[in-house]
């Protein structure tokens, strides 16, 4: 009997082992599915993310600073080249002539740049200012020469030339200087406030140049 007992015993704790180990395996499957599902979830947000931040930022790039800053720098930069090419024929300095030369070198490619820029934007190129430096709201550009300056340093020659260019050049780039400071603070394109960067640097090393040579002429 007792033996019976035994034998009769042992299949039933089998049993209560198998039924355990049946319930833990479907405990577990429900686990990994609901891992599975919400990382399937997760997954699926991120891809959201990443096509989203991958669409084109063109619209919003750019605003309305960038846009006046490109316009108007056209034209200061168009005045800088008309004073530098003077220089030929009329400057004596030796280093107003290179100074002049580097002007023309740096600003005319940049013209170009932001021309280019303007058509990307599908902007107009005019920001309704005139070569006098005055828009028709009766605004100026800072540090535009007016006819009369232009008039006087056309008729210089020698050492007036040197020093009529020394000083206009001086307040033609400082205003450049603000109107890139103003780029700065308030524009959104990457490249426009890059080119403003390099019009503070290299503007603000030749207005040093130009304060030496009027000290020695």
């Amino acid at each position: 009997m007792t033996v019976c007992k035994r034998s009769f015993r042992m299949p039933h704790q089998r049993g209560v082992a198998v039924v355990a180990a049946v319930a833990a395996a479907t405990l577990l499957l429900a686990a990994c599915g609901g891992s599975d599902t919400s990382g399937a979830g997760h997954e699926g947000h991120n891809s959201a993310d990443t096509q989203e931040s991958t669409k084109s930022p063109a619209v919003g790039a750019f605003n309305d600073a960038d846009v006046t800053f490109a316009q108007s720098m056209i034209v200061h930069h168009q005045q800088a080249l008309e004073m530098s090419r003077l220089a030929d024929g009329r400057a004596s300095d030796q280093e107003i002539k290179t100074l002049a030369g580097q002007i023309e070198k740096a600003q005319d490619p940049e013209i170009k740049t932001m021309h280019s820029w303007l058509k990307t934007w599908g902007r107009s190129e005019s920001s309704g200012m005139d070569h006098g430096g005055m828009n028709h709201g009766g605004g100026s550009m800072p540090g535009m020469m007016s006819e009369k300056d232009m008039a006087d340093l056309t008729a210089a020659k020698g050492k007036d030339f040197d020093r009529k260019f020394a000083e206009l050049m001086i307040a033609h780039h400082s205003g450049a200087i603000d109107m890139a400071k103003d780029e700065q603070k308030n524009g959104g394109d990457a490249a426009a406030k890059k080119l403003a960067d390099d019009v503070i640097k290299n503007q603000s090393t030749e207005v040093r140049q130009m304060q030496g040579i009027l000290d020695r002429l």
